[in-house]
């Protein structure tokens, strides 16, 4: 069974709208690209070497439209890497599918994703928050890939919203400090529900 991966980039209050562009994601937001003052050469490796490996993509129905229309025309590793693999989107729509290798997921979202990790070694999950809201109601991932950038907005769509259910995460690996402060975590989808305890017993008091 292959592994999802939540690829995110969110700010120090862990909003995660629009991060690369004004135009991906606008409504109600007026910080659109927020990201791009604190990329630098460090943050840059950590994403290129979170997608080795990668052999599918699972994009929501925004998040492809974006992609669809950018990848193709690119000529660097990313676009090598994206423009050969298979594109999976989640959309109770019609998408687009002129992308090479794209394919609609079906409409029992659930069972599609389990279909198509049974195909795949390593699925990257990329922005798609409401797509990421319900594969983390539904605990249909198994590691989260998150940026942390030092600058709180205030407003937009968060990584986690309301109906995150409860959930153990593992740190797989020491976090990684860009230059501009942007803090790397990786996390594994651990068993079980969050326990509960007394500060006392913690302290042996």
């Amino acid at each position: 069974m292959g592994l999802i991966t939540l690829e995110l980039f969110a700010t120090l209050d862990l909003v995660a709208q629009s991060p690369g562009s004004p135009e991906e994601d606008p409504e109600n937001f007026p910080y659109g690209g927020w990201q791009a003052p604190l990329l630098d050469q460090v943050s840059g490796a950590q994403v290129a070497a979170a997608y080795e490996g990668t052999d599918a993509l699972l994009l929501g129905r925004r998040t492809y439209d974006i992609f669809a229309g950018y990848w193709p025309n690119r000529n660097d590793s990313f676009a090598t890497l994206f423009n050969a693999i298979p594109k999976y989107v989640a959309s109770r729509g019609t998408p687009d599918l002129l992308w090479d290798g794209s394919t609609q997921l079906g409409p029992d979202l659930v069972v599609a994703v389990r279909e198509i990790r049974d195909l795949h070694d390593h699925i990257k999950v990329v922005g798609s928050l409401d797509l990421v809201q319900t594969l983390l109601r539904e605990k249909l991932f198994d590691r989260l890939d998150l940026w942390v950038h030092p600058i709180l907005l205030g407003v937009g769509k968060k990584v986690f919203a309301d109906g995150t259910v409860p959930s153990n995460l593992t740190l797989l690996e020491p976090p990684a400090v860009g230059g501009t402060g942007t803090v790397y975590l990786r996390y594994g989808l651990d068993a079980g529900t969050p326990g509960a305890g007394n500060m006392d017993d913690v302290q042996g008091g």
